[in-house]
Parts: structure tokens; sequence; C-alpha cells
């Protein structure tokens, strides 16, 4: 697997398993998340994680350090409902 460099996976590393069926599938390890310095916001009407993140780093890429903040297994799961408290890494 390839990752961008600046993918939140560049540095993680995969493993590949054998299926019963003889399939081989490689999967990425589960990274270890350390407590980030953070600020919490408001989930606003149509917002994005792309467009907070574009607004705060001046990089729409880094919308993962903001899901990586948080505890959603699902990134655009943390913009429901409107007016949720979500945390921002303040770098």
């Amino acid at each position: 697997m390839a990752f961008l460099p600046n993918s939140r996976y560049a540095a993680t590393a995969t493993v590949t398993l054998r299926l019963a069926d003889g399939r081989e599938v490689s999967a990425v390890k589960l990274r270890r998340l350390d407590p980030v310095d953070s600020e919490e916001l408001t989930v606003v009407e149509g917002e994005r994680l792309d467009i907070i993140a574009d607004r705060r780093y001046q990089d729409p890429t880094r919308f993962w350090h903001i899901a990586d903040a948080n505890t959603e297994l699902a990134a655009n799961a943390l913009l429901d409902p409107v007016g949720r408290r979500i945390k921002a890494p303040r770098s």
C-alpha cells in the first residue's frame, strides 16, 4: 500500500493476512493516537471537515487531524448534529 506523504497512514505499518479461502488481504495496523492540545468548535449547518481544516491550518487535507482529535470512527459523523461541539487541534 502506498499513501501520500501527508496521509495519516504514511508512517503506519501494514499487515498481510491469508483468509480461509486462500485470498490475501492487506490492512493498515491501528495507529496509537496521543492526546493533542485542542479547542472546541461548534458544528454549523453545511460544515465540512476539509473546510474547517482549510480555515484553521490553510490546508484542507489536514481534515484528518480534526477527525483524530475526536472519538468518532467515521469522520463525517462528527458533523452531525448541527450544534455539536467537536475538538480541533490548535496546530
